[in-house]
C-alpha cells in the first residue's frame, strides 16, 4: 500500500469494508485488552492461586522499586544538565557554531511559530507574545502565526484582533489564520487548525518570499506556551549541530509553571510529576517521542502533507508519522531546555479535578497511535524488523504500565487476603506479604523528597499574594501522590484504552485556560 494510503489514516472507520479492517480493529484493542487482562489476572488469581500471585506481586513491588530508583537517576541528571543549559547564552553559542553538511549558518534559519487558538483569553495569549518579544534571538527572523478557529465565535475574533494591534508589528511577518469550522473529513481539533495555519502561511508568506524549506523551524505551540529567552538560539543550535538534522523533531521540557501557584494541591502534583517525567525522558532520547510544544523542519511537514487532521494526538502523532513516512529514519533529539505552560485551574476545585481527569485522558488516548503505528509497520516492509519490535515494545510498555502499574500496586496488592480463603491466611506468607510490600513501598516513597526538592526548585517567583508558608505546602503536596496517579493517571488511561477497545472514538476536548 502507498504511503500517502495509511500515514494520515485516523481509526479502522477509514479501512471499513476493506479486509484490513479487521486487523486494525484487532490493533485498536490490544491495549486495553492487555490492561483488562492483567488487572481482571491479578483479581482471578488472587482467590484461584493467591500463593503464585503474592510471589508476583511482591516481585512486581520490587520491580517498581528498581524502576523508582532507575527513573530516579535519570531524573536528577535531567536536572542537572538543564540546570547547565539554562545557564549558557545560547545566541553567542550560536554564533560560533557550524552546521553539519550540508552547511547552514545560523543566520539563514527563520523560526515559524504557530499558536492555534480556541477561546483563550487576552491574558493568556498575551503571555505568550510578550515571552516571544524578549526572546534573545532576532525577530526579523520570526514568523508568528495565530491560528484561530471560526467556531470560536466574535470573541476569539476580538482578541486575535487585539494582539495584532499590539504585537503584529514586532516581527518580520505576522500572520492571523482562520480555521474553518465543519471541513468534512477533519476532526475539530488542534491538528487540522495548525495544518490549516501551515498550508495558509505557505502560501501567504514562504512562497511569496521564496524563503528556503530547509532553512525554516517550525514550532508548533500550544497557546499557553511561554518560551525561555534562549529557546530559539538553543534550538537553533541543536538543529545545526544534528546529524541528519531534516529527519528531527526537538522536544524542550514542558514545565508547567505558568499559574502553579495558584491552582490546587492535586493539579500541582499531577503537573509537576508530568514535568518529572519529561525531564527524565530526555535523558533516554532513543525512546523519546513528541509531545505538547515541539519543534520541526518546514521542509519534512511539507514532504508529508502537515500534521493529521483527522485524530487527536497530533502532537505525538507527527512523531509517529514521521517514522512510517521515512522508513524508520526519524528521531527526537532533547533540548535539556523547558518551556513553560498552564498547570489545571478552573473556578473550584471540583471543576479543576474534572479538568485534570480530562485532560489526562485526553493524552491517554495517545494510545490511539498503538493501531496506528502497528497497522503502519504491517504495511511498510522498509522499516527495519528490530525498529519495529523496539518501538512497538516500548509504546505498549508504556500504556499498559501507565494504566495498571499503580492500581496493582496500590489497591491489587491486597487481594491476596481477602480472596484467597483460610488456608492461604494462615500461611507464614500471608502474614509477610503486607509487611514485605509496605517495607518496599516505603523505600520506593522516597523517591518523594527529591520531587518536592525539584518541585520547589522549578518554582517561579512567589506571588506576593502567597506567604512563605506556601512553600511547606508545596512539600507536603506530594503525600498525594498515590492517589492523584491513580484517579488522574491509571483510570484516565484505562478509560482511554477503553474506550479504543470498544471503538467509542474520542474528539478532541481543549483544555480550559484561567488565570487568577
Amino acid at each position: 500500500m502507498e504511503k500517502s494510503k495509511y500515514i494520515k489514516i485516523s481509526d479502522a472507520r477509514e479501512l471499513a469494508g476493506t479486509k484490513n479492517y479487521r486487523l486494525y480493529r484487532l490493533f485498536e484493542t490490544l491495549p486495553g485488552l492487555l490492561a483488562w487482562g492483567t488487572l481482571l489476572g491479578v483479581i482471578f488469581l488472587s482467590w484461584a492461586s493467591p500463593v503464585a500471585i503474592a510471589f508476583f506481586i511482591i516481585a512486581f513491588d520490587i520491580y517498581w522499586l528498581l524502576k523508582t530508583l532507575f527513573l530516579s537517576i535519570h531524573l536528577r541528571a535531567a536536572f542537572g544538565r538543564m540546570r547547565g543549559v539554562l545557564k549558557k547564552n545560547w545566541l553567542e553559542e550560536l554564533k560560533i557554531e557550524r552546521g553539519e553538511e550540508p552547511f547552514i549558518q545560523w543566520e539563514d534559519i527563520y523560526h515559524l511559530i504557530i499558536l492555534p487558538m480556541y477561546k483563550e483569553s487576552y491574558e493568556v495569549v498575551s503571555g505568550t507574545f510578550s515571552s516571544l518579544l524578549e526572546a534573545n534571538y532576532p525577530k526579523e527572523k520570526f514568523i508568528v502565526v495565530l491560528a484561530t478557529e471560526a467556531r470560536a465565535g466574535e470573541a476569539a475574533s476580538q482578541v486575535a484582533e487585539k494582539i495584532k494591534q499590539s504585537y503584529g508589528d514586532k516581527f518580520s511577518q505576522f500572520l492571523i489564520t482562520i480555521h474553518p469550522d465543519n471541513i468534512v473529513g477533519e476532526l475539530a481539533g488542534k491538528g487540522s487548525n495548525e495544518t490549516w495555519a501551515a498550508r495558509e502561511t505557505k502560501k501567504k508568506i514562504i512562497d511569496r518570499l521564496g524563503i528556503p524549506y530547509e532553512n525554516i523551524l517550525v514550532s508548533a505551540f500550544d497557546i499557553d506556551s511561554v518560551v525561555y529567552k534562549d529557546y530559539f538560539s538553543r534550538l537553533s543550535y541543536m538543529f545545526l549541530r544534528s546529524a541528519d538534522r531534516l529527519h528531527c523533531s526537538f522536544q524542550p521540557v514542558p514545565v508547567f509553571n505558568n499559574n502553579i501557584w495558584d491552582a490546587p494541591s492535586f493539579s500541582r502534583v499531577v503537573a509537576q510529576s508530568g514535568t518529572f517525567w519529561h525531564m527524565m525522558q530526555q535523558e533516554r532520547p532513543e525512546r523519546l517521542a513528541t509531545f505538547s510544544s515541539h519543534s520541526m523542519n518546514f521542509k519534512t511537514l511539507v514532504e508529508m502533507n502537515f500534521w493529521a487532521t483527522k485524530n487527536v494526538s497530533e502532537d505525538s502523532r507527527i512523531f509517529w508519522q514521521s517514522i512510517l513516512f521515512y522508513d524508520g529514519k526519524y528521531r527526537v533529539v532533547p533540548l535539556h531546555y523547558p518551556i513553560s505552560m498552564d498547570a489545571n485551574l478552573a473556578g473550584d476545585i471540583w471543576q479543576t479535578g474534572v479538568n485534570v481527569y480530562k485532560q489526562q485522558r485526553r493524552w491517554g488516548w495517545g494510545a490511539e497511535n498503538i493501531p496506528y503505528l502497528l497497522y503502519g509497520f504491517w504495511q511498510n516492509k522498509k522499516i527495519p524488523l528490530k525498529t519495529k519490535l523496539f518501538w512497538a515494545f516500548n509504546h505498549l510498555e508504556g500504556f499498559w504500565s501507565w494504566s495498571t502499574n499503580a492500581l496493582i500496586i496500590f489497591m491489587l496488592g491486597w487481594l491476596p487476603l481477602f480472596l484467597g480463603g483460610q488456608k492461604f491466611n494462615v500461611m507464614v506468607l500471608s502474614y509477610n506479604l503486607p509487611q514485605i510490600t509496605r517495607a518496599i513501598m516505603t523505600l520506593a516513597m522516597v523517591g518523594l523528597i527529591s520531587s518536592a526538592i525539584y518541585g520547589i526548585s522549578l518554582l517561579p517567583p512567589r506571588p506576593q499574594k502567597h506567604s512563605n508558608l506556601k512553600y511547606l505546602y508545596l512539600v507536603i503536596q506530594w503525600i498525594l501522590l498515590p492517589g492523584t496517579i491513580i484517579i488522574f493517571g491509571s483510570l484516565p488511561g484505562l478509560e482511554a484504552q477503553t474506550r479504543l477497545m470498544f471503538g467509542r472514538y474520542m474528539g478532541f476536548w481543549v483544555t480550559p485556560k484561567e488565570r487568577h
